[in-house]
């Protein structure tokens, strides 16, 4: 049978001043569930794949379901998250409804984490 080894902490602080700069810039817990939702959001790849379409050009709902080989019913399901999550946004132009990212910075989010995961498959 394998052993294992536990590591742990005899002491309750060893880097009190490390603990203490780090404290005073601790965000508001509110603040880190808004951040994990955020994050759960992009945990679809559903809804990465029309963020992806939306970096590249604003689409209606139908040009988005042919795309992605989706129901129009559920493109629209996804595109109501987003747009919730202020991640998307869109623009009525007569009957149609175009969509399009709703800033640069969800452009940016996008990009770091798709640039993060290439370069972790890159490592594997």
């Amino acid at each position: 049978m394998k052993e294992t080894t536990s590591y742990s902490c005899d002491c309750d602080v060893i880097h009190s001043d490390v603990v203490a700069r780090v404290q005073t810039a601790l965000l508001p817990q509110e603040q880190f569930y808004g951040l994990a939702n955020l994050y759960k959001l992009f945990a679809d790849t559903t809804r990465l794949r029309i963020l992806w379409a939306l970096s590249c050009e604003q689409m209606c709902v139908c040009d988005l379901a042919v795309l992605l080989d989706m129901t129009k019913s559920a493109i629209s399901h996804q595109l109501k998250s987003l747009r919730l999550a202020n991640l998307v946004k869109y623009e009525r132009q007569g009957k149609i409804v175009y969509y399009s990212l709703a800033d640069c910075h969800v452009r940016d989010i996008f990009e770091q984490g798709l640039t993060h995961s290439l370069e972790q498959a890159e490592r594997f």
